[in-house]
């Protein structure tokens, strides 16, 4: 075959600019011939079919405690630079395996209930409508300063009981817990952990008087049931005060992420937008759809608590493994077309993993749901005629693997 002719090669630098950016490609060159990838550059494996991603998920020779990651991350730097992240993170049930991740998770799962979830509905209407009243007038807004921050920001401090005016602290924080969750390209460890280390320092002076006033006066929100628990002797203390961090921090930034996304991809895909303003029927399965499509969250880690086989490749004990949400998701052994954009697609047969799967399914999937329901369907009804603002190019914050979406989303109607 004539060279000039032929396909140029996957550059399978996981963390160049242009894989950043678009990791589909290389997703694909992996799942067909290098499916337990080893990435030198981050010591880890990566794990890039649907198949063996559900599977990883389940086998319990891959743990969830992330201490490998952490202490890849602070290697050189002193324990006293992240020892309150570090004596938080330990208590939170993202970090738990097994009986203990079953119980630390039942202690909370009430407050997330559907009964629970369907209650908040009116109130993400409310939140929404106040949002675009305010940017409405002006035909221009940006999605993720403007909408996409403040939307689950809100709806945090209603289902957790805290007070609205308090979710500005919410943006600092989040991104700092998400940069040292998943660092940027580039980004300087040391100022990642002091960031992280202060973030757990402020949001635990911030939920000590809180946790206390709910003792006294308790409600049905999600942390006067975690209150409740902790009193029966179902959490300790720490426990219950590592957990509500995390609520604090995951409900939000994978939510306000995953609404840019989506907005973006159906701005992208204008058959596809002109479809659901036309067939509003169609609004759950779009929200299936984007979710598959652009994953907030594109990859997971674990930890090889043993040795393990995959593809003829050895895991030792020890490994970072990653298990590759967004890969698996755009695999066409389960998914019919998977680069494709279809909010025709049936979720029912062809379920994605963008909120993980089995035991450590992502407890906020519910409330994520609702969120970008009422979000997409109130933004595409009050804007009709919204598209990108080409003035001002959507600035993205795709710089690592753990995180997907945009720093800004500029928008016009």
């Amino acid at each position: 075959m004539n060279g000039s002719n032929s396909t140029p090669p996957v550059d399978r630098n996981l963390l160049s600019p242009q894989n950043l950016r678009n990791p589909f490609p290389l997703y694909k060159e992996l799942r067909e011939h290098d499916p337990v990838h080893w990435e030198e550059a981050i010591q880890a494996f990566f794990i890039t079919r649907y198949e063996d991603v559900v599977e990883a998920y389940r086998d319990p020779r891959l743990s969830a405690s992330r201490g490998l990651l952490f202490q890849h991350q602070l290697q050189g730097l002193s324990p006293d630079a992240t020892r309150e992240f570090m004596q938080t993170v330990q208590h939170q049930m993202f970090m738990k395996d097994g009986p203990e991740h079953v119980r630390l998770r039942r202690q909370t799962l009430t407050g997330f209930s559907n009964q629970r979830i369907d209650e908040l509905r009116p109130i993400l209407h409310r939140i929404m409508g106040e949002l675009l009243d305010k940017v409405r007038p002006h035909g221009q807004a940006d999605l993720l300063k403007d909408i996409a921050f403040p939307m689950p920001a809100l709806a945090l401090a209603e289902l957790l009981g805290i007070p609205p005016e308090v979710h500005g602290r919410f943006r600092a924080w989040s991104e700092h817990l998400a940069a040292f969750s998943a660092p940027p390209l580039g980004s300087n460890p040391t100022e990642l952990a002091t960031h992280a280390n202060q973030t757990m320092v402020e949001m635990k002076q911030y939920l000590m008087p809180l946790i206390e006033q709910r003792r006294q006066t308790p409600g049905k929100d999600s942390l006067s049931l975690m209150i409740q628990a902790q009193d029966q002797g179902r959490m300790t203390p720490e426990e219950l005060m590592a957990n509500a961090c995390l609520f604090l921090f995951a409900g939000h930034t994978t939510t306000t992420d995953q609404l840019c996304n989506g907005i973006y991809d159906l701005l992208t895909h204008p058959d596809q937008l002109q479809m659901l303003r036309k067939v509003p029927g169609l609004l759950k399965s779009a929200v299936e759809e984007m979710l598959r499509f652009t994953s907030a969250v594109p990859a997971i880690s674990r930890v090889a608590a043993d040795d393990l086989t995959l593809h003829g490749k050895t895991i030792p004990k020890g490994s970072l493994v990653f298990l590759v949400n967004a890969a698996a998701n755009r695999d066409p052994a389960v998914f019919t077309d998977p680069d494709r954009f279809d909010i025709t697609r049936d979720s029912s047969r062809q379920k994605h993993v963008a909120f993980g799967f089995g035991a450590h399914h992502c407890m906020g999937a519910g409330l994520a749901r609702r969120e970008l329901e009422v979000g997409i369907s109130m933004i595409l009804e009050r804007l009709p005629h919204l598209r990108l603002d080409e003035s001002k190019p959507a600035d993205l914050k795709w710089h690592s693997f753990g995180f997907r979406g945009f720093n800004s989303l500029p928008l016009r109607w």
